[in-house]
Protein backbone atom coordinates (compact mmCIF):
# COMPACT_ATOMS: atom_id res chain seq x y z
CA UNK A 1 0.00 0.00 0.00
CA UNK A 2 3.05 2.00 1.19
CA UNK A 3 4.48 1.25 -2.21
CA UNK A 4 1.49 2.75 -4.30
CA UNK A 5 1.21 5.50 -3.03
CA UNK A 6 4.67 6.58 -3.20
CA UNK A 7 3.91 5.89 -6.81
CA UNK A 8 1.53 7.62 -7.15
CA UNK A 9 3.23 10.95 -6.00
CA UNK A 10 6.10 10.01 -8.31
CA UNK A 11 3.47 10.02 -11.29
CA UNK A 12 1.81 13.31 -10.17
CA UNK A 13 5.21 15.07 -10.14
CA UNK A 14 5.58 14.07 -13.96
CA UNK A 15 2.59 15.26 -14.97
CA UNK A 16 3.32 18.85 -14.97
CA UNK A 17 6.19 18.53 -16.32
CA UNK A 18 4.47 16.30 -19.79
CA UNK A 19 2.21 19.52 -19.92
CA UNK A 20 5.19 21.81 -20.09
CA UNK A 21 6.71 20.34 -22.55
CA UNK A 22 3.50 19.74 -24.64
CA UNK A 23 2.79 23.52 -24.30
CA UNK A 24 6.26 24.34 -25.25
CA UNK A 25 6.14 22.35 -28.40
CA UNK A 26 2.77 23.63 -29.67
CA UNK A 27 3.93 26.98 -28.93
CA UNK A 28 7.14 26.94 -31.27
CA UNK A 29 5.16 24.91 -33.89
CA UNK A 30 2.40 28.31 -33.99
CA UNK A 31 5.31 31.17 -33.51
CA UNK A 32 6.87 31.47 -36.98
CA UNK A 33 10.11 31.84 -37.33
CA UNK A 34 12.13 35.29 -38.19
CA UNK A 35 13.07 33.74 -41.55
CA UNK A 36 9.62 33.03 -42.12
CA UNK A 37 6.52 34.83 -44.04
CA UNK A 38 2.94 34.58 -43.20
CA UNK A 39 0.96 31.96 -45.33
CA UNK A 40 -0.91 33.32 -47.72
CA UNK A 41 -5.01 33.81 -47.84
CA UNK A 42 -6.64 30.89 -50.46
CA UNK A 43 -7.59 32.21 -53.38
CA UNK A 44 -11.48 31.54 -54.45
CA UNK A 45 -11.79 29.41 -57.68
CA UNK A 46 -14.55 27.52 -59.43
CA UNK A 47 -12.52 24.61 -58.71
CA UNK A 48 -12.31 25.05 -54.87
CA UNK A 49 -16.29 25.90 -54.78
CA UNK A 50 -16.88 22.66 -56.46
CA UNK A 51 -14.88 20.67 -54.41
CA UNK A 52 -16.42 21.78 -50.96
CA UNK A 53 -20.10 21.85 -52.68
CA UNK A 54 -20.03 18.06 -53.31
CA UNK A 55 -18.14 18.05 -49.17
CA UNK A 56 -21.48 19.11 -48.01
CA UNK A 57 -23.75 17.59 -50.40
CA UNK A 58 -21.95 13.76 -49.72
CA UNK A 59 -23.14 14.78 -46.07
CA UNK A 60 -26.23 15.05 -46.82
CA UNK A 61 -26.79 12.08 -49.13
CA UNK A 62 -26.98 9.82 -46.15
CA UNK A 63 -30.10 11.84 -45.66
CA UNK A 64 -31.67 12.07 -48.88
CA UNK A 65 -31.54 8.53 -49.57
CA UNK A 66 -33.82 7.63 -46.99
CA UNK A 67 -36.34 10.10 -47.71
CA UNK A 68 -36.49 8.51 -50.89
CA UNK A 69 -36.39 5.29 -49.82
CA UNK A 70 -39.42 6.39 -47.38
CA UNK A 71 -40.85 7.92 -50.50
CA UNK A 72 -41.12 4.95 -52.98
CA UNK A 73 -42.58 3.10 -50.19
CA UNK A 74 -45.49 5.38 -49.58
CA UNK A 75 -46.15 5.22 -53.25
CA UNK A 76 -45.72 1.34 -52.94
CA UNK A 77 -48.26 1.17 -50.10
CA UNK A 78 -50.66 3.74 -51.47
CA UNK A 79 -51.00 1.61 -54.85
CA UNK A 80 -51.24 -1.03 -53.00
CA UNK A 81 -54.31 0.70 -51.07
CA UNK A 82 -55.99 1.65 -53.88
CA UNK A 83 -55.54 -1.30 -55.67
CA UNK A 84 -57.45 -3.43 -52.87
CA UNK A 85 -59.96 -0.38 -52.50
CA UNK A 86 -60.72 -1.44 -56.72
CA UNK A 87 -60.86 -4.82 -55.96
CA UNK A 88 -63.14 -4.72 -53.53
CA UNK A 89 -65.70 -2.44 -55.32
CA UNK A 90 -65.85 -4.74 -58.06
CA UNK A 91 -66.46 -7.54 -56.30
CA UNK A 92 -69.07 -5.61 -54.17
CA UNK A 93 -70.89 -4.72 -57.07
CA UNK A 94 -70.48 -7.87 -59.04
CA UNK A 95 -72.07 -9.54 -55.51
CA UNK A 96 -75.18 -7.35 -55.49
CA UNK A 97 -75.92 -7.09 -58.99
CA UNK A 98 -75.47 -10.69 -59.94
CA UNK A 99 -76.34 -12.65 -56.40
CA UNK A 100 -78.35 -10.28 -54.60
CA UNK A 101 -79.92 -7.95 -57.41
CA UNK A 102 -79.41 -4.96 -55.24
CA UNK A 103 -81.50 -1.87 -56.37
CA UNK A 104 -80.15 0.85 -53.86
CA UNK A 105 -78.45 4.34 -54.86
CA UNK A 106 -74.99 3.14 -54.49
CA UNK A 107 -74.84 0.00 -56.83
CA UNK A 108 -77.34 2.32 -59.36
CA UNK A 109 -74.27 4.74 -58.99
CA UNK A 110 -71.59 2.25 -60.05
CA UNK A 111 -73.58 1.05 -63.28
CA UNK A 112 -73.58 4.74 -64.12
CA UNK A 113 -69.65 5.04 -64.34
CA UNK A 114 -68.49 1.30 -65.15
CA UNK A 115 -71.08 -0.69 -68.05
CA UNK A 116 -71.77 -4.06 -66.32
CA UNK A 117 -74.01 -5.88 -68.49
CA UNK A 118 -77.60 -7.34 -67.55
CA UNK A 119 -78.18 -9.39 -71.13
CA UNK A 120 -76.85 -9.53 -74.65
CA UNK A 121 -79.12 -8.90 -77.71
CA UNK A 122 -77.21 -10.61 -80.35
CA UNK A 123 -73.52 -8.64 -80.77
CA UNK A 124 -74.94 -5.77 -78.42
CA UNK A 125 -74.23 -5.60 -74.47
CA UNK A 126 -77.39 -4.24 -72.40
CA UNK A 127 -75.94 -2.31 -69.83
CA UNK A 128 -76.98 -2.99 -65.74
CA UNK A 129 -77.69 0.62 -65.57
CA UNK A 130 -80.50 0.25 -68.23
CA UNK A 131 -82.40 -2.59 -66.12
CA UNK A 132 -81.99 -0.58 -62.82
CA UNK A 133 -83.26 2.85 -64.61
CA UNK A 134 -86.31 1.11 -65.31
CA UNK A 135 -86.93 -0.69 -62.38
CA UNK A 136 -86.37 1.50 -60.13
CA UNK A 137 -89.15 3.90 -61.48
CA UNK A 138 -92.14 1.01 -60.99
CA UNK A 139 -90.71 0.57 -56.85
CA UNK A 140 -90.91 4.06 -56.16
CA UNK A 141 -94.01 4.55 -57.91
CA UNK A 142 -95.57 1.35 -55.87
CA UNK A 143 -93.65 1.96 -52.75
CA UNK A 144 -94.46 5.64 -52.50
CA UNK A 145 -98.22 5.98 -53.99
CA UNK A 146 -99.77 2.46 -53.52
CA UNK A 147 -97.83 1.92 -50.08
CA UNK A 148 -96.28 -1.83 -50.91
CA UNK A 149 -94.22 -2.93 -48.89
CA UNK A 150 -91.72 -5.14 -51.13
CA UNK A 151 -89.42 -6.35 -48.46
CA UNK A 152 -92.45 -7.68 -46.82
CA UNK A 153 -95.46 -9.31 -47.88
CA UNK A 154 -95.07 -7.69 -51.80
CA UNK A 155 -92.28 -9.52 -51.92
CA UNK A 156 -93.58 -11.99 -54.95
CA UNK A 157 -94.48 -8.93 -56.75
CA UNK A 158 -91.57 -7.17 -56.71
CA UNK A 159 -89.99 -10.63 -58.87
CA UNK A 160 -92.66 -9.75 -61.19
CA UNK A 161 -91.59 -6.19 -61.91
CA UNK A 162 -87.77 -7.50 -62.09
CA UNK A 163 -88.96 -9.72 -64.59
CA UNK A 164 -91.13 -6.89 -66.71
CA UNK A 165 -88.00 -4.32 -66.38
CA UNK A 166 -85.79 -6.75 -67.93
CA UNK A 167 -87.78 -7.48 -70.74
CA UNK A 168 -88.48 -3.72 -71.48
CA UNK A 169 -84.91 -2.98 -71.79
CA UNK A 170 -84.15 -6.58 -73.68
CA UNK A 171 -86.87 -5.13 -76.55
CA UNK A 172 -85.63 -1.44 -76.29
CA UNK A 173 -81.97 -2.57 -77.19
CA UNK A 174 -83.67 -4.76 -80.13
CA UNK A 175 -85.91 -1.56 -81.20
CA UNK A 176 -82.69 0.39 -80.95
CA UNK A 177 -81.13 -2.27 -83.45
CA UNK A 178 -84.21 -1.88 -85.79
CA UNK A 179 -83.84 1.92 -85.03
CA UNK A 180 -80.36 1.91 -86.73
CA UNK A 181 -80.75 -1.04 -89.83
CA UNK A 182 -83.99 1.32 -90.59
CA UNK A 183 -81.97 4.76 -90.53
CA UNK A 184 -84.88 5.91 -87.77
CA UNK A 185 -83.69 8.34 -85.63
CA UNK A 186 -85.09 11.00 -82.86
CA UNK A 187 -83.68 14.51 -82.31
CA UNK A 188 -84.01 16.49 -79.20
CA UNK A 189 -86.34 18.43 -80.51
CA UNK A 190 -88.70 16.14 -81.17
CA UNK A 191 -88.40 14.78 -77.44
CA UNK A 192 -89.12 18.56 -76.45
CA UNK A 193 -91.80 19.38 -79.04
CA UNK A 194 -93.44 16.09 -77.55
CA UNK A 195 -93.46 17.27 -73.78
CA UNK A 196 -94.70 20.38 -75.07
CA UNK A 197 -97.74 18.71 -76.35
CA UNK A 198 -98.67 16.78 -73.04
CA UNK A 199 -97.17 20.15 -71.11
CA UNK A 200 -100.14 22.53 -73.51
CA UNK A 201 -102.68 19.49 -72.57
CA UNK A 202 -101.91 19.98 -68.91
CA UNK A 203 -101.73 16.25 -68.48
CA UNK A 204 -97.70 16.91 -66.50
CA UNK A 205 -98.68 20.09 -64.31
CA UNK A 206 -99.36 23.25 -64.91
CA UNK A 207 -95.56 24.95 -64.93
CA UNK A 208 -92.01 23.47 -64.48
CA UNK A 209 -92.25 23.49 -60.73
CA UNK A 210 -94.99 21.35 -60.56
CA UNK A 211 -94.35 19.34 -63.80
CA UNK A 212 -90.77 18.69 -61.81
CA UNK A 213 -92.55 17.73 -58.45
CA UNK A 214 -94.77 15.23 -60.62
CA UNK A 215 -92.17 13.31 -61.99
CA UNK A 216 -90.25 13.28 -58.56
CA UNK A 217 -92.96 12.54 -56.89
CA UNK A 218 -94.19 9.55 -58.66
CA UNK A 219 -91.53 8.02 -60.44
CA UNK A 220 -88.38 9.36 -58.45
CA UNK A 221 -87.64 10.88 -61.92
CA UNK A 222 -85.84 14.27 -63.28
CA UNK A 223 -86.75 15.60 -66.28
CA UNK A 224 -83.57 14.57 -67.84
CA UNK A 225 -84.62 11.11 -66.94
CA UNK A 226 -88.34 11.71 -68.10
CA UNK A 227 -87.10 12.34 -71.81
CA UNK A 228 -84.82 9.58 -72.04
CA UNK A 229 -87.98 7.41 -71.33
CA UNK A 230 -90.09 9.38 -73.63
CA UNK A 231 -87.00 9.38 -76.53
CA UNK A 232 -87.44 5.64 -76.05
CA UNK A 233 -91.09 5.59 -76.56
CA UNK A 234 -91.28 7.95 -79.63
CA UNK A 235 -88.06 6.11 -81.35
CA UNK A 236 -90.68 2.66 -81.03
CA UNK A 237 -93.15 4.36 -82.68
CA UNK A 238 -91.29 5.64 -85.60
CA UNK A 239 -89.87 2.36 -85.72
CA UNK A 240 -92.98 0.12 -85.40
CA UNK A 241 -94.73 2.74 -88.20
CA UNK A 242 -91.82 2.32 -90.79
CA UNK A 243 -91.68 -1.41 -90.30
CA UNK A 244 -95.13 -1.75 -91.01
CA UNK A 245 -95.58 -0.42 -94.35
CA UNK A 246 -98.54 -2.27 -95.17
CA UNK A 247 -100.78 -0.36 -92.90
CA UNK A 248 -98.57 2.81 -93.59
CA UNK A 249 -99.89 2.04 -97.32
CA UNK A 250 -103.76 1.74 -96.31
CA UNK A 251 -103.51 4.99 -94.63
CA UNK A 252 -102.14 6.69 -97.10
CA UNK A 253 -104.43 5.59 -99.73
CA UNK A 254 -107.51 6.81 -97.41
CA UNK A 255 -105.68 9.97 -96.97
CA UNK A 256 -105.70 10.14 -101.37
CA UNK A 257 -109.42 9.00 -101.33
CA UNK A 258 -109.93 12.18 -98.89
CA UNK A 259 -108.36 14.40 -100.99
CA UNK A 260 -110.49 13.55 -104.32
CA UNK A 261 -113.38 13.84 -102.86
CA UNK A 262 -114.50 11.51 -100.49
CA UNK A 263 -117.28 11.65 -97.88
CA UNK A 264 -115.06 10.98 -94.38
CA UNK A 265 -117.82 8.96 -92.86
CA UNK A 266 -118.39 6.79 -95.46
CA UNK A 267 -114.55 6.19 -95.91
CA UNK A 268 -114.44 5.37 -92.18
CA UNK A 269 -117.05 2.78 -92.32
CA UNK A 270 -115.61 0.61 -95.29
CA UNK A 271 -111.42 1.44 -94.14
CA UNK A 272 -111.04 2.04 -90.02
CA UNK A 273 -109.96 -0.84 -88.22
CA UNK A 274 -111.94 1.21 -85.00
CA UNK A 275 -114.74 -1.11 -84.89
CA UNK A 276 -117.27 1.52 -83.90
CA UNK A 277 -116.59 2.91 -87.16
CA UNK A 278 -118.76 0.52 -89.01
CA UNK A 279 -121.88 2.37 -87.16
CA UNK A 280 -121.04 5.56 -86.51
CA UNK A 281 -118.59 6.86 -89.18
CA UNK A 282 -115.84 6.85 -86.68
CA UNK A 283 -117.79 9.91 -84.73
CA UNK A 284 -115.41 9.88 -81.37
CA UNK A 285 -118.67 10.22 -79.32
CA UNK A 286 -117.56 12.89 -76.95
CA UNK A 287 -117.05 16.60 -76.82
CA UNK A 288 -113.02 16.17 -76.87
CA UNK A 289 -111.18 19.20 -74.29
CA UNK A 290 -107.02 19.09 -74.36
CA UNK A 291 -106.72 17.64 -71.35
CA UNK A 292 -109.01 14.54 -72.28
CA UNK A 293 -106.63 11.18 -71.11
CA UNK A 294 -108.72 8.68 -73.90
CA UNK A 295 -106.81 10.32 -76.65
CA UNK A 296 -103.18 10.39 -77.15
CA UNK A 297 -101.62 13.73 -76.90
CA UNK A 298 -100.36 13.89 -81.00
CA UNK A 299 -103.89 13.40 -82.06
CA UNK A 300 -105.12 15.89 -79.47
CA UNK A 301 -102.08 18.28 -81.07
CA UNK A 302 -103.92 17.90 -84.45
CA UNK A 303 -107.13 18.61 -83.45
CA UNK A 304 -107.00 22.03 -82.35
CA UNK A 305 -105.00 23.11 -85.04
CA UNK A 306 -107.64 22.00 -87.69
CA UNK A 307 -110.69 24.35 -88.12
CA UNK A 308 -114.62 23.17 -88.43
CA UNK A 309 -114.90 20.46 -91.87
CA UNK A 310 -110.65 20.09 -91.91
CA UNK A 311 -109.31 16.74 -91.55
CA UNK A 312 -105.77 16.50 -90.81
CA UNK A 313 -102.64 13.83 -92.55
CA UNK A 314 -101.76 10.86 -91.06
CA UNK A 315 -101.11 10.55 -87.64
CA UNK A 316 -98.74 7.96 -85.95
CA UNK A 317 -100.39 7.96 -82.56
CA UNK A 318 -98.05 5.13 -81.15
CA UNK A 319 -100.01 1.79 -81.71
CA UNK A 320 -102.25 3.00 -84.33
CA UNK A 321 -102.10 5.55 -87.42
CA UNK A 322 -105.17 7.86 -87.53
CA UNK A 323 -106.30 10.60 -89.80
CA UNK A 324 -109.01 13.10 -87.63
CA UNK A 325 -111.27 15.51 -89.19
CA UNK A 326 -113.03 18.43 -87.09
CA UNK A 327 -116.87 18.81 -87.13
CA UNK A 328 -117.52 21.61 -84.36
CA UNK A 329 -115.95 23.38 -82.42
CA UNK A 330 -117.82 24.22 -79.18
CA UNK A 331 -115.27 26.90 -77.15
CA UNK A 332 -112.77 24.88 -75.11
CA UNK A 333 -113.48 21.50 -76.82
CA UNK A 334 -114.14 19.64 -80.26
CA UNK A 335 -116.19 17.46 -81.93
CA UNK A 336 -114.48 15.32 -84.45
CA UNK A 337 -114.34 12.11 -86.38
CA UNK A 338 -111.27 9.65 -87.27
CA UNK A 339 -110.27 6.74 -89.39
CA UNK A 340 -107.65 4.30 -87.36
CA UNK A 341 -105.02 1.80 -88.71
CA UNK A 342 -103.88 -0.50 -85.86
CA UNK A 343 -99.82 -1.28 -86.54
CA UNK A 344 -98.51 -4.37 -86.55
CA UNK A 345 -97.32 -5.05 -82.63
CA UNK A 346 -93.81 -4.17 -82.63
CA UNK A 347 -93.16 -7.15 -80.87
CA UNK A 348 -92.92 -9.27 -83.74
CA UNK A 349 -90.22 -6.93 -85.01
CA UNK A 350 -88.40 -7.69 -82.26
CA UNK A 351 -88.92 -11.85 -81.93
CA UNK A 352 -87.91 -11.61 -85.43
CA UNK A 353 -84.59 -9.79 -85.03
CA UNK A 354 -84.40 -12.14 -81.69
CA UNK A 355 -84.25 -15.73 -84.19
CA UNK A 356 -81.43 -13.77 -86.08
CA UNK A 357 -79.79 -12.48 -82.82
CA UNK A 358 -80.01 -14.78 -80.14
CA UNK A 359 -80.79 -13.32 -76.66
CA UNK A 360 -78.18 -13.76 -73.71
CA UNK A 361 -78.94 -12.76 -70.24
CA UNK A 362 -76.47 -12.79 -67.05
CA UNK A 363 -79.29 -12.48 -64.64
CA UNK A 364 -81.73 -15.07 -63.57
CA UNK A 365 -84.51 -14.34 -60.75
CA UNK A 366 -86.20 -17.06 -58.95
Amino acid sequence: MIKRLKKVKQVGKMVPEVVAEKAASINSALTPKSDETPASVPTITNQNITEHREEVLKGARKYIYPLQHSKRKIIRITLSIMILAIVGFFVYCCLGLYKFYQTNTFVYRATQVVPFPVAKTGGHYVDYENYLFELRHYVHYYETQQQINFSGSDKAQLLQFRKQALTNVINDSYIKILASQNGVGVSTREVNNRINEVRAQNRLGSDNKVFAEVLRNYWGWSVDDFKRSLKSQIVAEKVNAKLDTATTARANAALVQLKAGTDFATLAKSVSDDPSAKSNGGDYGIAITKENPNIPPQVTEELFKLKANEYSGVIDAGATLEIVKVTQINGTSVTAQHISFNLTNIQTYIDQLKAKEPLKTYVHFK
